[in-house]
């Protein structure tokens, strides 16, 4: 499967990320995952996003 993060942003297809959604969705609940197990997928990847935004951010005043 090609990911659709191998080309320039600006040349994504704006629904590509939609659509990227849709499909892991679909794979982990054919795979047996229920509901709660993909909201908590949801909530780690949310983690590791707002942790590696958190570790860029320069503190202000110090």
């Amino acid at each position: 499967m090609a990911l659709l993060f191998d080309t320039h942003p600006r040349d994504r297809d704006p629904k590509a990320l939609t659509i990227l959604a849709k499909t892991i969705y679909r794979e982990l609940r054919a795979s047996g995952y229920v509901e709660r197990d993909v909201m908590a997928l949801a909530g780690e990847l949310l983690g590791f996003v707002a942790t590696e935004v958190k570790g860029r951010r320069t503190p202000k005043g110090d």
